[in-house]
C-alpha cells in the first residue's frame, strides 16, 4: 500500500514542470515515509509489544540539566510520556546489537518533537538492495543513500547527497535525521575477531560489548552537514536488550523472526541517550574555508574535502573515547541492570504504540491504491 501510493499518487508529480507540483511530490514522499514509520510502531504494538527505556546523560559534553530534562519530556494528561521535546535536525549513532536495532531508533524518531522526525528519516544500504522489487523501489523513493562499500566512489555520493538534504531542510525548516550505526555490522562470533585484529594493528585495546567504531564515515557525513546546517545535533544511543548476558551476541536471543514472528519481544529497549553540538563539541575540523570539491563531484551542493591527515587524527580519538565510554556504560549495565549512576537521570518510559487512531490508517496510506485499484475495475465493468 505504502509504496502504491508512491507510484500512483505522488511519482507522476514528480515529471510535471511545475513548482507546486515539486512541492506536492516532496510533500507526498514524506507522507508515505511516515506511514512506513507508523506501521514499525503498529507491528509493534500489534505482534511485540515493548517500550523504550530512555536515560539521560547529566554530566559532561553531551550532558541534559536536569531542568532540559524536565522540559523535554511531554506528558499527556494521564501521565504518560508522549513525545520528546529534541531538536529535529540532528545525526543518530548507536551501537549496533541485533538486525532490529534500526527499526526501533526509527520507532525513537516517532517520538521526536511534537509532530515526530520519522517522515524525515536517511538511511545508507548497499547498493545491491536499490533494485530489489517493491523494497528498493520505495526506498529509491525515499532518498535514501545507496552505496557500493568503494570508499573512493562513495566518499562523492554520500557527501553530495548529504549536503543536499542538508540544504534542503535548512531552506524548507523541515526536520532531518541522518541514522548510521558507526560499528558497520553487528557485534557476532564472526566479527569479534575482525574488531580484535583491527586493535592489535593501531596498539589499542579492543572493547568487551561493542565493535570498534570506523570513524571516517560519520566524519565526512558531519562535515557534509554542518555547514548547511548550523545548529545540528549528533544523538549518540547506547542501546542494551534485557536478556543478552555480557559478552553475549544480541542476534543469538533476538531475530526479527523471533520478536515479530514469535512474539519474543525485548521488554524494554534501554538506551542512554546524549546529544552534541556539532559545532561546539566535536572535533569535524576547520570548516571555515572554502571546501575544495573532490574530483568528479556531480553537483555544486558537494561538501566532500580531502581532510587534513591531523582533523582526521582528532575525529578519530574522539570516537574511540565514546566508544569506550559506551563500553563501560554497558559493563556497569550488566553488573547492576541499572544505567543509574550520579551522571545519568531516567529511565523515561515510552510504550512503543501510535498516538492518533488516524495513525492506523495511515499506517497503510488510507488503503489509497487499493480504492483506486477498485474504482477503476467498476469504471470498467
Amino acid at each position: 500500500m505504502v509504496h502504491g501510493s508512491q507510484l500512483v499518487f505522488f511519482l507522476p508529480l514528480r515529471i510535471l514542470p511545475f513548482k507546486w507540483s515539486s512541492r506536492l511530490y516532496n510533500e507526498g514522499i514524506c507522507y508515505t515515509k511516515g506511514a512506513f514509520g507508523c506501521l514499525l510502531i503498529l507491528m509493534c504494538q500489534w505482534f511485540s509489544p515493548t517500550k523504550l527505556s530512555i536515560t539521560f546523560e547529566t554530566e559532561g559534553k553531551g550532558r541534559f540539566s536536569p531542568e532540559d530534562i524536565e522540559r523535554l519530556v511531554v506528558r499527556n494528561q494521564a501521565g504518560d510520556v508522549v513525545s520528546l521535546n529534541l531538536p529535529t535536525k540532528f545525526v543518530l549513532i548507536s551501537n549496533h546489537q541485533i538486525y532490529a536495532d534500526w527499526w526501533y531508533a526509527w520507532c525513537l524518531t516517532y517520538f521526536i518533537g511534537p509532530r515526530g522526525v520519522h517522515r524525515y528519516v536517511y538511511i545508507t544500504l548497499k547498493k545491491s538492495l536499490k533494485w530489489i522489487p517493491i523494497v528498493g523501489w520505495g526506498m529509491q523513493l525515499y532518498n535514501f543513500i545507496f552505496l557500493a562499500r568503494s570508499w573512493a566512489s562513495d566518499r562523492v555520493q554520500l557527501a553530495s547527497h548529504l549536503s543536499a538534504l542538508g540544504k534542503r531542510a535548512e531552506e524548507e525548516d523541515n526536520p532531518l535525521c541522518f541514522m548510521l550505526y558507526p560499528e558497520g555490522t553487528l557485534v557476532s562470533q564472526n566479527t569479534r575477531p575482525i574488531s580484535k585484529k583491527f586493535a592489535d594493528k593501531i596498539g589499542i585495546s579492543d572493547l568487551r560489548n561493542v565493535l570498534l567504531p570506523r570513524s571516517t564515515g560519520l566524519h565526512y557525513s558531519l562535515r557534509s552537514l554542518a555547514p548547511r546546517i548550523p545548529d545540528l545535533k549528533l544523538i549518540d544511543l547506547t542501546v542494551i536488550y534485557p536478556g543478552v548476558p555480557p559478552m553475549g551476541y544480541g542476534q543469538d536471543y533476538y531475530t526479527l523472526r523471533s520478536i515479530f514472528m514469535s512474539g519474543v519481544a525485548p521488554p524494554a529497549i534501554h538506551i542512554y541517550l546524549k546529544m552534541f553540538d556539532v559545532a561546539a563539541d566535536i572535533p569535524i575540523g576547520d570548516m571555515s574555508g572554502k571546501p575544495t570539491l573532490v574530483s568528479g563531484a556531480p553537483s555544486e551542493h558537494t561538501a566532500e574535502v580531502d581532510i587534513p591527515q591531523h582533523e582526521k587524527e582528532a575525529f578519530d580519538t574522539w570516537m574511540r573515547e565514546l566508544w569506550q565510554e559506551k563500553d563501560e556504560r554497558m559493563t556497569r549495565f550488566f553488573d547492576t541492570t541499572s544505567y543509574g549512576s550520579r551522571t545519568a537521570q531516567g529511565p523515561v518510559e515510552i510504550p512503543l504504540r501510535l498516538r492518533r487512531k488516524r495513525e492506523f490508517f495511515d499506517a497503510f496510506c488510507f488503503f489509497l491504491p487499493a480504492c483506486a485499484g477498485y474504482l477503476s475495475g467498476k469504471i470498467r465493468r
